[in-house]
């Protein structure tokens, strides 16, 4: 598949907002609890079928899960993948200095950051998951 073909693929939303909810650790039932009132788990499993999710609703989902609406917008992971391959199993000079280059951030550290950031956010939804049990 060349550049333009990867360009010119439609992708699917709801499929992204599906795999950053996964890499949250957050079920579909939090997800629609977060929502809002008319939301249940299979409204949030038809949603996350959906090619192109209306904007608003993106938005909402993306304040929620705390991401970029843009990261759902434009993720694609078969892109991704295949940018990763060509770079680092070809033989050319180009990857050798991919390699040599110096981030100007430690990637460790922003994976510990993240990975705080993910344990934020699963504490927050197990405190608002305790409030509703105490209602009822």
């Amino acid at each position: 598949m060349s550049y333009t073909d990867m360009q010119n693929k439609k992708i699917h939303q709801g499929r992204n907002i599906k795999r950053v909810r996964e890499m949250l650790g957050i079920k579909q039932e939090a997800l629609a609890f977060e929502l809002g009132d008319d939301w249940n788990q299979k409204k949030v499993s038809l949603l996350e079928q959906k090619e192109t999710v209306e904007s608003d609703i993106l938005a909402q989902v993306a304040q929620i899960l705390k991401v970029p609406a843009e990261a759902i917008e434009n993720f694609d992971e078969e892109q991704a993948v295949n940018i990763i391959s060509n770079t680092f199993t070809s033989n050319d000079t180009s990857t050798l200095n991919a390699i040599n280059v110096q981030p100007t951030f430690n990637p460790l550290d922003k994976m510990v950051e993240l990975y705080e950031r993910m344990l934020e956010q699963q504490k927050e939804m197990i405190e608002k998951l305790e409030r509703l049990i105490e209602k009822k």
